[in-house]
């Protein structure tokens, strides 16, 4: 979620950065996000999903772990009494497997972040919508993350709560 998070970020600072006013008039407010993420009904059902899709790209990692300790077991059990040719294809196979391994790996980290953000893509663009509504009704010129500012002035405006009601929260 810290990911959304600073998605959430960015496309706050890029709708903030488009308002143009004058440097002694502008309105900046700030949002918290992840306030309001973790308030949004949608976000309890993507954990979820992210779990279970987690879950089941686990499930194949270990049977495929399981596969080449069977695969190492048995060779190591039988390797002096196998020809050479035998051997060599055994020794390829656990190889190749292992090869696998690593790709099912390396394309799973892959294949988890564009589900996660294929799940959150809705609720971000439905956060983002209410976040440009309160912008547009109270004149800011800039809205920034809370979590990424490092000090907060007393003119700055909170409009997390603004936002939460937009979105009914």
């Amino acid at each position: 979620m810290k990911r959304l998070v600073k998605v959430l970020a960015i496309m706050v600072l890029a709708v903030g950065l488009g308002f143009g006013a004058n440097a002694q008039t502008q309105k900046i407010g700030y949002v918290d996000s992840q306030v309001i993420i973790d308030m949004m009904p949608e976000s309890a059902k993507i954990q979820q999903d992210l779990q279970a899709y987690y879950n089941e790209l686990q499930a194949e990692l270990q049977a495929m772990a399981n596969e080449y300790q069977n695969k190492m077991r048995d060779y190591e059990a039988n390797a002096a009494t196998m020809s050479n040719i035998l051997r060599q294809s055994k020794e390829k196979e656990i190889m190749d497997l292992q090869g696998r391994i690593q790709e099912f790996q390396a394309n799973a980290e892959g294949d988890f972040a564009a589900k996660q953000e294929e799940l959150s893509k809705p609720m971000l663009d439905k956060i983002k919508k209410a976040i440009d509504d309160v912008v547009k009704a109270k004149g800011l010129a800039y809205v920034f993350e809370k979590t990424v500012i490092l000090s907060i002035g007393d003119s700055a405006i909170d409009i997390t709560a603004d936002v939460k009601a937009k979105l009914g929260l």
